[in-house]
């Protein structure tokens, strides 16, 4: 089944894996690594699936061990994700829990930090949008809260428990978006965060770079994850990523690298306060 071919289909949120038609691709298959990780111990927030199982099993490939955060109704897929950590000789610690709360989130840290006996990288993957609605009016309290506390208060909250732990050479990387610098109409409350986590970005490395610590994002555009059927009206999954350039929908194993980019002290030493983005083809500037 290709991309053009995506049957329109829905699930409720969070979303799994195993429902989707096509399967994404984590890099399960094609991923190899280069050493570019090796030693250190990382934690991915959303790591259960999409983005956060590729980049989690590319790092685990790279050698670094790796703790993932997810919600406790995605127990399967963090379970898969562990599989693939594990398989690639890294150890892998499970963090479930939802990182709207405050404590819950900063515990996350701490249970990672343990497990891994440290910590290197934070990726700030987690994250929340609901397009299944018609206007600005549509938006309701519940939803900005839901969308504000997943995608800005817990990345706030987890960034500031990590950095006691964080040293020189160590690197944070934010998840961004397309709608950071091409919104949509149904996703107003979603851009608004992502283009508030660019700017944290580049805030962040301004303030960490003398203490040798990197901050950077990526801006993933259309990436084919369980966020999609979940998030979105059933038709718009049917086309999704066709708008773009490439014409298609990206895979979650085309978005890893840029991770392993930014979060390697080899290959981005000198890369601090940038956002790079996977598109397909859409500009971010």
């Amino acid at each position: 089944m290709t991309d053009q071919d995506r049957p329109a289909q829905q699930q409720e949120p969070p979303g799994l894996t195993e429902p989707m038609q096509p399967r994404p691709d984590h890099g399960e298959q094609s991923y190899r690594g280069h050493g570019l990780l090796e030693g250190r111990r990382a934690l991915v927030t959303g790591g259960d699936s999409g983005i956060g199982r590729a980049v989690a099993i590319a790092f685990a490939r790279e050698g670094a061990d790796v703790a993932i955060g997810y919600l406790a109704e995605e127990q399967e897929d963090a379970d898969e994700t562990a599989r693939w950590v594990r398989e690639a000789g890294r150890t892998c610690v499970l963090v479930p829990g939802d990182l709207r709360d405050e404590d819950t989130a900063r515990g996350a840290v701490r249970t990672a930090v343990e497990g891994l006996d440290g910590l290197d990288v934070l990726v700030n993957n987690a994250g929340y949008q609901m397009a299944r609605r018609d206007s600005f009016e549509d938006v309701t309290t519940d939803d900005l809260d839901r969308v504000m506390r997943t995608n800005l208060y817990a990345l706030h909250w987890v960034t500031q428990e990590a950095l006691p732990h964080l040293g020189e050479g160590s690197a944070i990387v934010n998840c961004s978006s397309i709608q950071a610098y091409q919104p949509s109409s149904a996703l107003v409350d979603y851009a608004s965060t992502k283009a508030a986590i660019n700017n944290i970005t580049v805030n962040l490395a301004a303030e960490l770079g003398p203490r040798g610590i990197r901050v950077n994002a990526v801006a993933p555009g259309p990436i084919w994850t369980p966020l999609q059927p979940a998030t979105q009206p059933a038709e718009k999954v049917a086309s999704f990523g066709q708008d773009t350039p490439l014409g298609r929908a990206g895979q979650p194993a085309e978005v890893a690298p840029a991770f392993v980019f930014l979060a390697s002290s080899t290959t981005g030493s000198y890369v601090s306060g940038t956002v790079l983005g996977v598109t397909g083809g859409k500009p971010v500037f």
